[in-house]
Order: C-alpha cells, then structure tokens, then sequence
C-alpha cells in the first residue's frame, strides 16, 4: 500500500454499519480487546467482545478514521468505549452474519487488510444483546475477493 494513504478500513467500516442500519439490521462489531481499547471486561471473553452498534443500542456513536466511541449500557449500567480503529476485527450483521472481518493490525493508523489478503465473508449467529456470543454456523464461510 503507498505511503500517506488513509487506510481504507474505517470506511468500510462506515459503510457496513450503514448497509446493516438502511436494511433493518442489526451491527455488531467483533473486538480485539487490548490495553487501548476501553470495553467493559467482565463482558470480554477469549480477548474479544461483540458489541451491539445500532443506534437504539449506543448512544453518541462516532466512527472516524482513527477510532470508534460511543456510550452503552451494560447490566444498566452506562458505560463509555473506545475502540481503536487497529483492534476492529469485523463488522456484521447479527440477523444473517454478512459484514467484513480484518487482521487485526499492531500499529496505530495501520490498515489492517494487507493487498495481498482478501476479508473474508463469514456467517455468523450471535446471541445476548450488547455482547451477544459469536458462534460459526455450520456452514462453509465464503471469501470475497476485494480489489
């Protein structure tokens, strides 16, 4: 990737939350949790955490290119997060597990779908509300190639 690019996957990002909101879906973001992202850890489950991003679920989202924050309730409890645009693994759909899922990058600003990598496209079911389990249905996951 040239140098002085803005990485492309916080507009991917964008652009699956909105598809997920204009269809009547439901997103969710897939976390890798890290010392810089600030996610409720009793919810954190094999260093990940699926949080429920529509917007009758959070309240203030702002997604940029550096991060994604917002305010939710937990247990009722309501509760500031901040996630690093690098510790976002994917974004899907909870209804039929259509979304976008990356490699998680280790440097800040780094776009974590190398070229040479495709997102793979995998259907999921979750359960719970803001941090519904992630489970692999038994379905072979497809891969699309993203050029």
């Amino acid at each position: 990737m040239a140098d002085g690019l803005i990485p492309t996957k916080p507009y991917v990002v964008r652009a699956i939350h909105e598809w997920c909101v204009d269809n009547g879906l439901t997103p969710h973001l897939l976390v890798a949790v890290s010392a810089q992202t600030c996610v409720p850890m009793t919810y954190v489950k094999n260093g990940e955490i699926v949080l429920n991003l529509n917007y009758t679920a959070t309240k203030d989202l702002h997604i940029d290119n550096e991060a994604i924050v917002f305010s939710a309730r937990f247990g009722g409890v309501s509760q500031n997060l901040y996630v690093p645009m690098n510790a976002v693994k994917g974004i899907f759909a909870r209804e039929n597990g259509q979304g976008m899922f990356f490699e998680v990058g280790t440097q800040a600003g780094s776009d974590a779908v190398e070229p040479k990598l495709a997102p793979v496209l995998i259907p999921l079911e979750s359960k719970g509300d803001v941090t519904g389990e992630v489970t692999p249905r038994k379905k072979k996951p497809t891969l699309t190639i993203v050029k």
